[in-house]
């Protein structure tokens, strides 16, 4: 056991022995790669300390040089701005030399004008003396104080002022009587050639023709109850006679004419011809012609571009185109005032709208059925203001046949427009001679030979007449102007004058292909 034991102990301490030998062994190791280390950190060290300052010395080297370029420019700047302030200084020398040379001569003109100031004065001292002592002269001899004449001076220029001005005013005054009547001349035939209306006769009675003869027996009915029942139901008188094959419906109002026109040509298709049957449909064509009524006037009112009209007007409007005024339809009559309204409105200035509106419904008055005894201006005038049209409108429709006092500038143009549309030639019955005029003055110029095309325009006041160009000359075209406005003086009648248009062309036409 004790043998075990010291055997223990000899391998424990021979352990012991080599760790201690390996120990120093590898400390000696360690200081020998210490002190390797050491080395080459110093050395790295020194390497680094050169690079850094090589750098340093770069870079100083750099900015020095910087440096030095910054301070020659600043330098440079300096020594510039150094001589403009000199110039500058010497310019500004020269001025102050300049003003006060300047002021020295201003104060010396100033001094030369003191002394003729003070010459002045005494001078007019001197005249205020003389002018004092000529008018205490002529006070004397003239038997008046100055206050005195001086007031009857002025009282003799007043009235000669006066007289010379009541002299212009009476010039300007007739001036522009002159030139108003030159102008409103010139916007009536302006307004009138560019306005063109179609002219038509309405008559009183509507002729309805007949397949035959035999269905006016079945018109006429037993005993008549049949024509009898129409004219109760319609209002219009049937005229049957010997004439072939037609009969006539005779009425003043349009309406009726034209609800009788439509019911019996219902009735002739239908064939079925009797009391009863005859009011159904006289009742439904009055429905019809009222509903036709309302669409004409809505298509009026659009036409001319008139927007904002009360319903009851638009029907009012309608009514017009079963209307007539002495032959002339009263719708077309209307619709011809309307553009002529807005035509002489635009070359003066006033509202077009406005015209155009008053144009429309000058004549409304005409359709109403009731109240015949009041003029139609004025029943129109209060048809307008109970459907709250504009005050201007009201006072043109009451006022264009001078029922009322005119306030507006809007009331002459609708008086002149309604004058003009009236009394176009053809328009309205008494003048049936017109159209005859016209065709027999075309027919005239077309009977001269190389005459191609005659046309009659301008109402009839212009004759233009186209002649062949390869069959005539210049001189045929003069002397058949000269012939035919001689012929037109002897063998015709006719308002005004006539204007003769001869016209001549050649056209020569090529095609390229």
């Amino acid at each position: 056991m004790n043998e075990v034991l010291f055997i223990i102990i000899g391998a424990v301490a021979g352990l012991g022995i080599g760790y201690v030998v390996l120990a120093a062994a590898r400390k000696k190791q360690l200081e020998s790669e210490k002190s390797r280390i050491l080395k080459e950190a110093k050395m790295q060290g020194e390497n680094l300390k050169k690079e850094r300052i090589m750098e340093a010395k770069e870079k100083y080297m750099q900015l020095r040089s910087e440096y030095e370029k910054d301070t020659n420019k600043r330098n440079q700047e300096l020594s510039n701005g150094e001589n403009r302030i000199k110039q500058k200084e010497q310019s500004l020398e020269e001025r102050l030399r300049n003003a006060k040379s300047k002021e020295d001569e201003a104060q010396q003109r100033k001094q030369r004008l003191d002394a003729q100031m003070e010459s002045y004065k005494k001078r007019e001292g001197e005249l205020t003396e003389m002018r004092e002592q000529q008018l205490k002269q002529l006070e004397a001899i003239a038997g008046l104080s100055q206050d005195e004449a001086k007031e009857q001076m002025l009282e003799a220029i007043k009235a000669k002022t006066h007289t010379e001005g009541l002299t212009l005013a009476k010039t300007i005054v007739e001036e522009a009587k002159l030139g108003a009547t030159r102008e409103a001349k010139r916007i009536v035939l302006q307004t009138i050639q560019r306005t063109a209306a179609e002219l038509a006769i309405d008559n009183t009675v509507t002729a309805f023709p007949l397949e035959s003869d035999d269905v006016k027996g079945r018109i006429i009915g037993r005993e008549g109850r049949n024509i009898k029942a129409f004219e109760a139901a319609t209002g219009v008188e049937i005229l049957i006679d010997d004439t072939p094959e037609t009969i006539v419906l005779s009425c003043y109002d349009p309406i009726r004419r034209e609800v009788a026109r439509v019911s019996l040509e219902r009735l002739i298709r239908d064939g079925r011809i009797h009391p009863a049957r005859i009011e159904e449909v006289v009742e439904k064509t009055q429905k019809q012609i009222e509903e036709e009524v309302i669409e004409w006037g809505e298509r009026t009112v659009v036409d001319l571009g008139i927007t904002g009209l009360h319903p009851e007007l638009i029907r009012y409007v309608g009514r017009m185109r079963f209307r007539s005024s002495y032959g002339q339809n009263l719708l077309k009559h209307s619709r011809e005032v309307a553009r002529l309204c807005a035509t002489m409105a635009a070359e003066m200035g006033i509202d077009v709208k406005l015209a155009k509106r008053a144009g429309l419904l000058h004549d409304i008055g005409k359709c109403p059925d009731n109240d015949e005894e009041t003029p139609h201006a004025l029943l129109g005038m209060k048809l307008c203001e109970k459907f709250g049209e504009h005050p201007e409108v009201c006072n043109a429709v009451g006022a264009h046949h001078d029922e009322i006092e005119m306030t507006s500038l809007l009331s002459p143009v609708i008086q002149a427009c309604d004058a003009i549309s009236g009394s176009r030639p053809g328009a309205r019955r008494g003048d049936d001679q017109y159209v005859e005029r016209i065709k027999e003055m075309e027919n005239m110029a077309l009977g001269y030979p190389g005459v191609e095309k005659a046309y009659a325009i301008q109402a009839g006041r212009e004759l233009r007449i186209i002649m062949g160009a390869d069959s005539t000359n210049d001189d045929q075209a003069d002397n058949l102007a000269f012939e035919l406005s001689n012929r037109i003086m002897t063998e015709m009648r006719y308002p005004g004058q006539v204007k003769i248009t001869v016209i001549r062309e050649k056209r020569s036409v090529g095609v390229a292909k």
